[in-house]
């Protein structure tokens, strides 16, 4: 298309025919909800299920206002704020696009230090919830589950609770001014993927408010609800192919769209403890077994995605659907789930976990989605322990065979030495990449070094069975290549 529309509140209506658009009033709408961690996947997720019930004439007293606490959502909430917050979701299917601009986020608070604005947005009493999506490592757990109560950001806000560095900082200054003026409280939901999100939520609030102010965190603990909940999207990041297919299909100037595939879904618990919208009418899901959902989701999807991502980023192939193609892979992946993943996973209503494994196989091999192994592989030291270790700890106490997902861990660990065997370089994809990549090729000569880094592995590594397929697997890697490991590890040997 040659000539854009630039997406604001007052060009809606010269979107083309095809593009959907809100079906309501968009300045009748008071907030309800603030949601830290404005990335793609919150807006083509909750923000999706959350538009399309004030679609249906619902909910317009539960908009969202963002927020942030990082230096990267001072850009972002330039670019959302310049649209007036719209945003242009593209739906990829290998059928074809389509394209929808959704609208429920009303408001982005200034990103500054102290966080006085964001605290002052939780503390007034229109917000009922305030949900967070921050990374699976940005919740200060130990490896063993404990708070980090040594966390120097953590140190700061408990020391300094007026003017906070964390998101939860800013939670617990907001909870206080709402006890004080008598306010009430609000429901803290997460929405990253960690098991037990609520719990973990709740742990981290609650803690970090009983360094500086007991009494305060006994009224959290007592009054505020953390419900747990499950998420499911793919949602690539947004790169120049995404801003180039909003312009040239759809014929939109939207400096932030989101792409994603064509399946959502969102299992929440039903605890809230200052009311919520009705997401069941738009396809979400209240469960009391939330645990179960996020358990296989947890286990065999994102667990998934670290067998495919490391993989393909040893073997530079640059994509998901490629690591799909990639015969080795594939099968590695495959005999992995089947193996040794899917037996520890419970069924859910409506799915097993062999046809969810059927299921994410077909969703993973979509190649209109353009989710790249880097991003994939990203935070590993957050996602190996979320995902792949707590099988690993219950199949080796029961005895039954790790072979796959040692050599997963000795992917990783070859991964991390930072070069692809074509030669070509892996640039720093991790928080903790320096001692990583020190790590690894330590390891390269003596394995047990990548299992000692016990702040990742626990005590993983002093069981015999593991950490002598480890290094088995390691070794194998680096003197033969690593689809050479894959094929033996399918074949059996």
């Amino acid at each position: 298309m040659d000539e854009l529309t630039a997406l604001s509140n007052a060009t809606l209506a010269e979107l083309p025919d095809d593009v959907r658009v809100p079906r309501y009033d968009r300045s009748t709408l008071k907030p309800g909800i603030v949601h830290i961690g404005l990335g793609n996947f919150h807006r083509a997720h909750q923000a999706w299920y959350l538009h399309r019930l004030m679609d249906e004439g619902l909910a317009h007293d539960w908009a969202i206002v963002g927020a942030g606490v990082r230096e990267a959502d001072v850009a972002q909430r330039e670019r959302l704020l310049k649209q007036d917050c719209l945003t242009t979701l593209i739906e990829l299917d290998p059928s074809g696009s389509s394209a929808e601009v959704t609208g429920a986020m009303i408001d982005f608070i200034p990103v500054e230090a102290g966080n006085a604005a964001l605290i002052a947005q939780m503390a007034d009493p229109s917000i009922r919830i305030v949900a967070l999506t921050v990374t699976e490592g940005g919740y200060f757990i130990l490896p063993d589950g404990a708070f980090d109560t040594d966390h120097p950001d953590i140190r700061h806000d408990a020391n300094n609770p007026a003017t906070p560095r964390t998101a939860f900082g800013a939670m617990v200054a907001a909870l206080r001014m709402r006890r004080s003026s008598g306010v009430g409280p609000f429901s803290g939901l997460c929405c990253d993927n960690l098991q037990g999100n609520g719990a973990i939520l709740r742990q981290t609030v609650v803690s970090l408010a009983r360094m500086s102010d007991p009494d305060l965190a006994d009224w959290i603990e007592q009054h505020c609800s953390f419900p747990n909940s499950m998420v499911d999207c793919i949602v690539p990041a947004t790169g120049p192919k995404e801003l180039d297919l909003v312009r040239k299909c759809f014929g939109i100037a939207d400096a932030a769209p989101v792409t994603h595939e064509n399946f959502r879904q969102w299992v929440i618990e039903d605890d809230f403890c200052a009311g919520r919208p009705d997401w069941d009418r738009a396809g979400a899901t209240f469960s009391d077994r939330v645990h179960d959902f996020e358990l296989m989701k947890l286990r065999i999807l994102n667990a998934g995605h670290q067998l495919l991502a490391n993989a393909g980023e040893l073997l530079s192939v640059e994509t998901i659907s490629g690591c799909m193609e990639h015969r080795a892979i594939r099968d590695f992946f495959g005999k992995v789930l089947r193996d040794e993943i899917e037996p520890e996973v419970k069924p859910v209503p409506g799915m097993t976990p062999a046809g969810y494994v059927d299921l994410i196989e077909r969703r993973f091999s979509n190649p209109r989605i353009v989710d790249t192994t880097r991003r994939v592989a990203f935070d590993g030291t957050s996602r190996h322990p979320g995902f792949l270790h707590p099988t690993i700890r219950e199949r080796q106490e029961a005895g039954k065979d790790i072979q796959g997902l040692a050599l997963a861990e000795a992917i990783w660990a070859r991964m991390c030495a930072g070069q692809r065997e074509d030669g070509s370089s892996i640039e720093a994809n991790d928080p903790h990449w320096d001692l990583l990549i020190a790590t690894a090729h330590v390891a390269k000569e003596r394995p047990e070094a990548w299992l000692q880094l016990t702040q990742f592995y626990g005590g993983l590594g002093t069981n015999n069975a593991f950490s002598d397929a480890f290094a088995h697997w390691l070794g194998l890697i680096w003197s033969d290549g690593t689809e050479n490991a894959l094929r033996a590890y399918v074949r059996g040997s």
